[in-house]
């Protein structure tokens, strides 16, 4: 039997919750259920699933108070929550709303004038989804929402971190007969995740590159799709042109949001060696001006680091960027308060690339600042990382920000900073270590979860063997 497992309270320390792992034949009589169900989910139709899904939409509101509170314990923030769950909900009606369009079978005529083409396409059966804890509700549902609508079962494995918000989601579900049997959340660790890729026909997978490698290879022996978003370590260029108050305004946030525990939050910066000292203090002056949410959760912006483990990485970062010469302006340290772990906006400068703060993801409220003399040296700086999640260049005009379009990354902010967090209707691709396929953005995200079908159909009634008559065509 699998022993439970003890989660810990980000904001005091404590260890106030217990989940208890289903043992691997439970998971995988989860999942046969699922499959079963799914079949009659599917053929419903797309207007049965949407309303369904909004029928859960329904009875999550009524609930919203005790989702909040669950997500609030999980994260130790409150704004931020707020904010997932609004994004959640949103995204219940994008998808009901795209969806007639984009699950639209299409017929046409082909090269063959006697051959027509109707061309369809069929979901996944069962999906497993797989994420990790800095935004647990946001990361739990984004691909579940559109693979719910293209026809999919689906069952969630969120983080043991974070796992709190599952209970008030799954009190909503219970009111909803058609969606309750596709769609489950399953409590557990790393070894229930595993246990669930051997049971699903496709994975999509949040979290950090060590698990993620992990998560293809298992994927891969099955020989199913997995689609993987990873860390980053996303750089920022400001060029000598750029307007400073909104280049620190929106460096600021992009790199603070969720006290920096997001996969796209600013973790680099390079700027123009004319206005580096201009730009560095600046952005000390509105990093200073930011609290903690402690005592309180309304006492400041910046929340706790959730994990132990993560507080752990950032003191060390800093520790080896002290010791390799870096100068810390504001901030600098992790403070243990209440028994949470804190962080306060750091402001670094005289970094460099042996550093782990500028190689390795920090995860944290830390901003690096690093001076450049060339727009070439830039960006081989901004591209000088295993990462390629995204990124963000400030310039006085759209098109010399443009300009710099040679950064490996898969979306790039221009004057801004970490939109790929509040815009969903951008596609991108993450590159080099930050993901395997497309991310989970745009209109194309629901077509990972559906296998396209062909039927090839010959319209005349002639029994001649046509294949050996080349006149209509060449078939080379």
């Amino acid at each position: 039997m699998n022993k439970p497992i003890e989660v810990r309270n980000p904001r005091n320390g404590k260890y106030d919750y217990v989940i208890l792992p289903p043992s691997p034949r439970l998971l995988s009589h989860q999942c046969q259920h699922a499959r079963r169900a799914q079949t009659r989910w599917y053929h419903i139709g797309l207007e049965a699933r949407i309303e369904a899904l909004q029928t859960w939409k329904q009875a999550i509101v009524s609930v919203q108070e005790q989702l909040t509170q669950a997500l609030v314990t999980d994260t130790g923030r409150l704004s931020t929550s707020i904010l997932e769950i609004n994004t959640f909900l949103d995204n219940i009606d994008r998808w009901c709303d795209l969806s007639p369009e984009l699950l639209r079978d299409s017929a046409k005529n082909t090269a063959i004038p006697f051959i027509a083409l109707e061309q369809t396409s069929v979901p996944y059966p069962l999906v497993g989804v797989i994420s990790t804890w800095n935004l647990p509700l946001l990361l739990s549902t984004i691909n579940t929402i559109p693979a719910l609508i293209a026809g999919c079962a689906v069952i969630v494995k969120p983080s043991e971190i974070s796992p709190r918000f599952v209970t008030p989601l799954i009190t909503a579900l219970k009111t909803v007969p058609d969606l309750r049997d596709v769609l489950s959340f399953v409590e557990g660790g790393g070894k229930t995740g595993a246990n669930l890729i051997d049971n699903v026909d496709l994975v999509c997978f949040s979290g950090s590159l060590t698990t993620g490698r992990k998560v293809a290879q298992a994927a891969a022996q099955r020989l199913i799709p997995a689609y993987l978003e990873l860390g980053g370590k996303d750089p920022a260029i400001v060029l000598e042109s750029a307007n400073l108050e909104l280049a620190t305004r929106a460096i600021l946030w992009g790199s603070v949001f969720n006290a920096g525990q997001s996969f796209v939050s600013i973790q680099r910066i390079y700027v123009a060696q004319s206005i580096f000292t201009q730009f560095y203090h600046q952005l000390i002056a509105r990093a200073i001006t930011l609290h903690l949410a402690h005592p309180h959760l309304d006492s400041g912006e910046i929340g706790p680091i959730i994990t132990e483990k993560q507080a752990a990485i950032i003191n060390d970062h800093l520790i080896d960027a002290i010791e390799k010469g870096a100068l810390i302006h504001c901030g600098g340290k992790v403070e243990q308060l209440g028994g949470g772990w804190w962080c306060r906006p750091t402001v670094i400068t005289q970094v460099n690339h042996s550093m782990k703060l500028m190689t390795d993801p920090t995860f944290g409220p830390i901003m690096p600042v690093m001076p450049f003399t060339t727009l070439e040296e830039a960006v081989y700086l901004a591209n000088d990382s295993i990462y390629g999640q995204s990124a963000a260049v400030f310039a006085l005009s759209q098109e010399e920000a443009l300009a710099v379009g040679r950064l490996d990354a898969g979306a790039i902010s221009i004057n801004d900073a970490a939109l790929t967090a509040i815009v969903s209707e951008g596609e991108k691709n993450s590159f080099k270590f930050s993901g395997l396929g497309a991310s989970p953005l745009g209109r194309g995200l629901i077509q990972r979860f559906l296998r396209k079908k062909a039927f090839l159909i010959k319209n005349n009634s002639s029994p001649d063997p046509w294949w050996f008559d080349h006149s209509w065509g060449d078939l080379h």
